[in-house]
């Protein structure tokens, strides 16, 4: 008898070895392949911005050679004191590019891409983009940056610049927070201008300082969110449409 518990107990260590074993091999696994789609993505963002041309405060973007590429593409993003200088896609729904990357190759860093249901033809009041916040800083990594007063102090920090084929255009912020996973504030569509300026003021009165910048149902405005560090609530940045100073 004592025996048999013996072999009993020698057979579930070997068990309780052999799996430990397995879990270490599975995680060495998924922290390799995630080494290597980082080192990826940082590879195709280079190819795809070197199609980005700076000239003070104007991006030239050659959308011809990146549509080539990526017929998604649809706009360049530019945050200051971030890592965010994006080229943006758009595709048929908002899952594609959660796990493909520019080269629409499958990566878990994803890409950073506007919601499906914007237009990009100078129309849309409220233009949405995502991006994952990515331990190593890459795509939305660094949006969490807004929410320090070190950056949103800074009035060089406030302008965010986001060129499409029509030109590039200046971003004012106007509202920073964190919130709980929603629908509200990456709504595109209004009934009306009653229920767009409702919109407004509501996202306005959620930021955690108070931008003194107005804002009514003639402005259009720029939206940009991110999971944050524990993954149960979104940081979230709005900024208005401005005429360049």
């Amino acid at each position: 008898m004592k025996k048999e518990k013996g072999n009993n107990k020698n057979i579930l260590m070997i068990l309780i070895t052999i799996i430990s074993i397995a879990l270490i091999f599975v995680s060495s696994y998924r922290i390799i392949n995630w080494y290597l789609d980082i080192k990826e993505s940082e590879k195709v963002k280079e190819k795809a911005n070197e199609y980005v041309e700076q000239k003070y405060d104007t991006y030239t973007i050659d959308f011809e050679e990146l549509k080539k590429q990526n017929k998604d593409t649809v706009a360049y993003l530019k945050v200051n004191n971030t890592k965010i200088d994006y080229v943006v896609v758009k595709g048929e729904d908002n899952s594609y590019y959660l796990s493909h990357d520019f080269e629409r190759k499958y990566n878990i860093a994803g890409w950073v891409f506007a919601t499906y249901q914007n237009k990009m033809d100078g129309t849309d009041r409220n233009i949405v983009i995502f991006g994952h916040n990515m331990r190593d800083g890459s795509m939305f990594g660094t949006m969490k940056k807004v929410l320090n007063k070190d950056w949103y102090n800074d009035k060089s920090n406030l302008t965010i610049k986001l060129t499409t084929k029509d030109g590039t255009f200046d971003y004012k912020v106007f509202s920073i927070y964190q919130i709980k996973p929603e629908e509200y504030y990456i709504n595109t569509e209004f009934d009306g201008d009653e229920e767009y300026e409702e919109f407004l003021k509501t996202i306005k009165n959620r930021s955690i300082k108070d931008f003194e910048l107005d804002i009514n149902k003639n402005d259009k405005i720029l939206t940009l969110s991110t999971c944050s560090m524990t993954g149960k609530e979104r940081v979230v940045l709005h900024a208005k449409k401005v005429e360049k100073q």
